[in-house]
């Protein structure tokens, strides 16, 4: 407890005894436990004093906890003087994880999923099978909420090490802290992972994953006959008819315009600008887009059929081809408020019927920084802390507060809409 530094056992061949004898320091905490003992006399301390240390290490929420963070704006001190917002702190970044850091800030603030997580009572009755250690997410996403909320943290920053090491562990270190991914890729396998460990299956609405993120779309999909003159006769085959689905989604993919190659009198490229219902015009159920296979081309059309509590945006900015990674730097212009997703849904009458409210409002917006590429370009996260009304700017340790206004200028990546309900 005096130096922070973690050691094994407390028996006389330990490490732990070892350090005691030779600096000094003899007060030592079981992180399991939460017993506080004095070695090399190996005696257990047991003083009210030290109640606060076990609480930043393990810190519990009240129901009426939990149903007054939404409205509360009220700010803690840590142990340094330093004024910090329960729910906006700082990320440790211990190599090159901000990549998850924006995801992990970003989630934390959404309510359901964060009232869910922030008590264990919610899921500790949830059985896996003998050998699965994907539960092992669910508690380390717990307890990363936890210590992000905690209104008596010693310090005005958390690290995420012992969450992004369960990551590392479950993704088969297809997620590292040493090296850079995509924030979209850790997203997507972050939330199947959760779904699976909280018991959820292919049925809708079988983990509390699923009833926040999940809707559907109905995909309208025909196949291109190949050029030539018996075209309208090929038609006509089973193969080249439309055929309909209904598929769920976590997130709406946006794609975005090619950048044009001309430049401006000024010998400096053009960076083109767009309005986000341009985009989300692909889900309007009339726009036809082409898709290539090495053989054989489709076209599709998107319209959806059910809207989400909260609905996952991703803007593709990149292209990867065998040699590098391309970067689309177009601006995509976007309210921050308002958004009414009821011109993308389908028209039919049940459908319509089943959604008395479209209208979503941002609430988390990520975006890059800089070149693509492995450890050349950095992510920061804009999330709206809703018991404060305010805005704020975390990349890993940095927090500041930001007017909405500003985050239309980044070039964002990952958004998240809340649906309006009142």
């Amino acid at each position: 407890m005096v130096c922070g530094k973690y050691f094994q056992g407390r028996g006389q061949h330990s490490h732990a005894y070892t350090h005691s004898v030779q600096v000094g320091h003899h007060v030592f905490l079981n992180l399991e436990s939460l017993e506080f003992y004095c070695l090399p006399d190996n005696y257990q301390i047991i003083d009210p004093s030290l109640e606060d240390i076990k609480y930043m290490l393990r810190p519990t929420f009240s129901q009426e906890h939990v149903a007054s963070l939404d409205s509360s704006s009220k700010r803690s001190i840590a142990l340094d003087g330093t004024k910090y917002l329960p729910g906006i702190v700082g990320l440790n970044n211990i190599k090159a994880n901000d990549y998850m850091n924006v995801i992990l800030h970003c989630l934390a603030h959404v309510t359901p999923l964060r009232d869910y997580l922030l008590r264990p009572s919610n899921y500790s009755h949830i059985k896996r099978p003998p050998g699965d250690q994907k539960f092992m997410l669910v508690r380390r996403l717990g307890e990363l909420f936890r210590k992000l909320w905690n209104p008596r943290n010693f310090k005005s920053h958390v690290s995420p090490h012992e969450m992004l090491q369960a990551v590392s562990i479950l993704s088969k270190k297809r997620f590292k802290i040493t090296e850079q991914g995509d924030p979209v890729e850790f997203l997507v396998w972050l939330l199947h992972t959760l779904h699976s460990a909280l018991g959820g299956n292919r049925r809708p609405g079988s983990s509390e994953v699923h009833n926040i993120f999940q809707g559907t779309m109905r995909i309208y999909t025909r196949k291109l006959p190949p050029a030539s003159e018996d075209k309208v006769r090929l038609m006509e085959r089973e193969e080249y008819k439309e055929k309909v689905e209904t598929l769920p989604f976590l997130y709406l993919s946006l794609d975005l315009p090619v950048t044009p190659l001309f430049q401006d009198e000024l010998e400096r490229n053009i960076i083109p600008q767009i309005p986000l219902f341009d985009l989300l015009s692909k889900f309007d159920g009339a726009h036809e887009k082409e898709y290539k296979t090495h053989k054989e081309s489709y076209v599709k059309r998107f319209e959806l059929t059910k809207l989400p509590p909260y609905l996952i945006i991703c803007i593709k900015r990149f292209t990867k081809n065998n040699f590098f990674v391309e970067k689309n730097p177009t601006i995509v212009n976007f309210p921050i408020k308002d958004i009414d997703m009821a011109e993308f849904l389908s028209s039919d009458q049940e459908v319509q019927d089943a959604h008395p409210h479209t209208v979503y409002d941002l609430m988390a917006n990520i975006c890059h920084d800089g070149q693509p590429g492995a450890g050349k370009g950095t992510y920061r996260a804009h999330v709206r802390h809703m018991g404060a009304n305010q805005w704020y700017e975390l990349q890993d340790l940095h927090v500041q507060d930001l007017l909405p206004q500003m985050i239309t200028l980044a070039e964002a990546y990952i958004q998240i809409w809340q649906l309006r309900t009142n």
